[in-house]
């Protein structure tokens, strides 16, 4: 059985920096996708940027300039490097992999980050 764990999240100041990493291990071999949403309290869980195998990105439009999503495949990892966090970005931050199972698609996702951004 595989799984996802995050790294990274804590407290920082509006403005400030934070790097997450997510690491996927055990039975997890070929990863395709792989993204990172977050969740606020009482809100619905939404994307923040999302990254292909092959390096193709997209992030939703309130992050655009600001957050970087890569990944490093040998290690079936991804980072997400935020810059100029706002107090409004404080949420549980969320990995997800897309894992191809003998030609299935199965999705995992992490147990969660905090990420707080005092104001």
């Amino acid at each position: 059985q595989g799984r996802l764990v995050e790294s990274g999240g804590g407290l920082v100041q509006a403005g400030g920096s934070l790097r997450l990493s997510c690491a996927a291990s055990g039975s997890i071999f070929r990863i395709n996708a792989m993204a990172w949403y977050r969740q606020a309290p009482e809100l619905q869980r939404e994307l923040v940027a999302k990254i292909t195998r092959g390096g193709s990105t997209n992030y939703a439009d309130s992050v655009k300039g600001r957050f970087t999503i890569s990944r490093e495949n040998a290690k079936n990892t991804v980072y997400l490097q935020m810059n100029s966090l706002k107090p409004e970005e404080t949420a549980v931050y969320y990995c997800y992999a897309d894992v191809a199972v003998l030609g299935e698609h199965i999705d995992y996702w992490g147990q969660g980050t905090q990420v707080t951004v005092s104001s």
